[in-house]
C-alpha cells in the first residue's frame, strides 16, 4: 500500500516590490521540486498590487501544476480566476465565501490550534484546515501555539486534508510530517532559506519523505 503523502505549500512573502524578480525566483523554487500550493498572500496592499501579483505569478505556478490561493479576499479570488482561497477566522464566513466561489474551487480555512472550528469548518464544506502556529513566526501575528498532537488527532477521522502552518523550517519539517499533516505551509522557511528558495524546496521534501517513512 503507497504511504500517504505530505507536501509542501508555499506563502509569498508579505511584500513583493519587484514582481518580476520574485517570479524568477519562484519558478526556480517550483522547479527544485514537489510543491501544491501557491498562497499569495499580501496583508493590507491594495487590490490593484494583489491583482498585479495573480497575474504575474499565477501563469507560473498553474504551468508546473501548482495551484494558486489567494489570502483572505474571496471576492478578488472569485474575480481573477485563483484555484481557491484561504480564509480566516475573522474573514468572511465560509458560506459566503463558497458563493462567491462557487463548488469548484478550493477554500481553506485557518483553524488556530482548535480541532472543534476545524470540525466546524470541514462540516460547513472546507477543502481543507490549516493549523498553527506551531512555532514562533515572524510572519504573522499567532494568536495561539498549536502541538503535533493536533495532527494526529485530526487524522483520526481523516474528514479533509489538514496543514501545518506557523514558524516551520526544514528542520521542524519530519516531525510535523509524520505527526500527520497533509501539507506543510512555508513562507520564510523558504525564502530566506539560508542556501535559497530552491535548495530550501528540495530540502523541504526529503525531510517530509522522511516524516511520512516514519509514520506507524
Amino acid at each position: 500500500m503507497a504511504l500517504p503523502l505530505c507536501r509542501l505549500y508555499l506563502i509569498t512573502p508579505p511584500r513583493l516590490d519587484d514582481l518580476a524578480a520574485f517570479g524568477h525566483i519562484l519558478a526556480q523554487a517550483l522547479d527544485a521540486g514537489d510543491v501544491a500550493a501557491l498562497q499569495v498572500r499580501l496583508k493590507d496592499q491594495p487590490d490593484e498590487v494583489i491583482a498585479a501579483a495573480v497575474d504575474v505569478l499565477t501563469p507560473i505556478a498553474t504551468s508546473r501544476g501548482v495551484a494558486v490561493i489567494l489570502n483572505d479576499r474571496p471576492d478578488l479570488a472569485a474575480s481573477l480566476g485563483c484555484d481557491g482561497v484561504h480564509i480566516g477566522q475573522e474573514d468572511m464566513p465560509l458560506a459566503e465565501a463558497r458563493k462567491l466561489m462557487g463548488p469548484d474551487r478550493m477554500i481553506g480555512v485557518t483553524c488556530h490550534a482548535s480541532l472543534h472550528l476545524a470540525m466546524e469548518a470541514a462540516e460547513g464544506g472546507a477543502d481543507y484546515v490549516a493549523f498553527g502556529a506551531f512555532f514562533p513566526t515572524a510572519t504573522k501575528d499567532a494568536p495561539t501555539r498549536a502541538d503535533a498532537a493536533l495532527l494526529s488527532g485530526w487524522q483520526q477521522d481523516m474528514l479533509i486534508p489538514c496543514v501545518a502552518i506557523g514558524g516551520i523550517t526544514v528542520d521542524t519539517a519530519a516531525d510535523l510530517a509524520q505527526a500527520g499533516a497533509d501539507f506543510i505551509a512555508v513562507s520564510a522557511g523558504v525564502w530566506a532559506y539560508r542556501d535559497g528558495p530552491a535548495a530550501a524546496v528540495k530540502a523541504f521534501n526529503a525531510e517530509m519523505a522522511r516524516g511520512i517513512g516514519a509514520r506507524g
